[in-house]
């Protein structure tokens, strides 16, 4: 059974309306897909709707923007109670500042000999409420800067890059204990991608759960190579975390994230539900 935790449709980030994405899945015999947009629940009614009849479970599912130190991590949380007034907050805190840091970001864009307006960027996001640097990158693209949204973050609009503007984020420790109190199942999303190793350490990963409760970490990620991932089993099985697998599928939004290229074992999923349900969580 093919089980992908991590997915995103157009209302973050991907370019796959959650309608869409739930047929993609059942077109490509994927049995259970997490849709964890960023900062949103907005399309999990619609993607379970869309999953009726299809043989496609969906659980619901949220990816947090979060940090630790000043440095960007992101938290998944699974089966949250979608109508928590202080996660709601929250998320609408992190949407606010990913729309308010857009002019100093078009400015710098300018700067580079690279401008574009705000109702540029406002075309890709379209209905999505979650305003993110992958729609900045589309209208880079689209405006003939960058091939694809890859040259666009590896140029431009990665970490501390020329195109890069700060903006607030959730402590990672806050988010973790939101995800919680929302009945929820907090997992740390591809924790040792993108350089963040030495930000999420060893010992910080001791003090989450320890301390704060995490309660996995996604281990199988496009980001992860194979001895990231080895480790990181060793470390989940130390601790006695979840260890999750996932695509975090965007559509054409990312190269190599093909929807279930990496996948979730079936122990581990009936656990998280488990946990989930014995919690009073929203469950599929």
């Amino acid at each position: 059974m093919l089980i992908d935790l991590h997915t995103h449709s157009s209302v973050s980030d991907g370019t796959d309306t959650p309608t869409r994405l739930v047929r993609k899945a059942a077109a490509e015999g994927v049995a259970v897909i997490g849709l964890t947009d960023h900062d949103t629940f907005d399309g999990l009614r619609e993607a379970s709707a869309a999953a009726v009849g299809t043989g496609v479970t969906v659980l619901s599912g949220i990816e947090i923007s979060c940090q630790r130190d000043g440095l960007s991590v992101h938290l998944l949380g699974y089966g949250c109670d979608p109508h928590y007034e202080p996660l709601l907050d929250e998320l609408a805190k992190v949407r606010v500042g990913r729309t308010g840091r857009l002019p100093d970001m078009l400015a710098k864009l300018t700067a580079l000999g690279m401008p574009l307006s705000e109702q540029a960027v406002m075309y890709q996001v379209g209905a999505s409420p979650s305003v993110g640097r992958p729609h900045v990158a589309d209208a880079m693209v689209a405006a003939g800067y960058v091939k694809d949204r890859q040259e666009a973050f590896d140029r431009f609009l990665y970490d501390g890059g020329p195109g890069y503007s700060n903006r607030y984020s959730c402590d990672i420790r806050r988010g973790i204990e939101l995800v919680r109190k929302a009945l929820g199942v907090p997992v740390l999303a591809h924790p040792w991608g993108r350089g963040r190793k030495s930000v999420l350490t060893t010992p910080v990963l001791q003090e989450l759960t320890m301390e704060y409760r995490l309660e996995g970490v996604e281990v199988d990620h496009p980001d992860h190579d194979d001895e990231t991932r080895q480790e990181l089993r060793t470390w989940a099985n130390r601790l006695g975390l979840l260890a999750t697998g996932s695509s975090d599928h965007h559509g054409l939004g990312k190269v190599g994230h093909e929807l279930a290229c990496n996948t979730t074992s079936e122990d581990v999923y009936a656990e998280l539900v488990r946990r989930v349900r014995a919690r009073g969580g929203h469950t599929p």
